[in-house]
């Protein structure tokens, strides 16, 4: 069993509230968990309106897999318009280890 999970940091674009900073991450977080069948949440800087932290985690019999759909999930969060991608952690795990 393979597990793969990414962060990412975010500083959004035109968001002057927490309200504004919701409207930008859910779509965000519900596009990544409908396309890819991902595990996905804010994960951090949740106080900060121009800031946030997203992950998403998948788990699978094969790494091949996991590493897939991870180069997939930063390509499309990379892609983002209202978002600039500022940083991206990625970690793989065996059961195994």
């Amino acid at each position: 069993m393979w597990i793969a999970w990414i962060e990412f940091d975010l500083l959004l674009g035109d968001v002057h509230s927490l309200k504004e900073k919701r409207s930008v991450v859910r779509p965000i977080v519900a596009e990544l968990r409908r396309r890819f069948e991902v595990a996905a949440a804010e994960v951090g800087d949740l106080d900060l309106h121009r800031r946030a932290r997203v992950g998403a985690a998948i788990v699978a019999a094969d790494r091949a897999h996991t590493v897939e759909v991870m180069e997939a999930v930063e390509r499309l969060v990379a892609a983002r318009p209202e978002v600039e991608l500022l940083s991206v952690r990625r970690r793989e795990a065996s059961s195994e280890d």
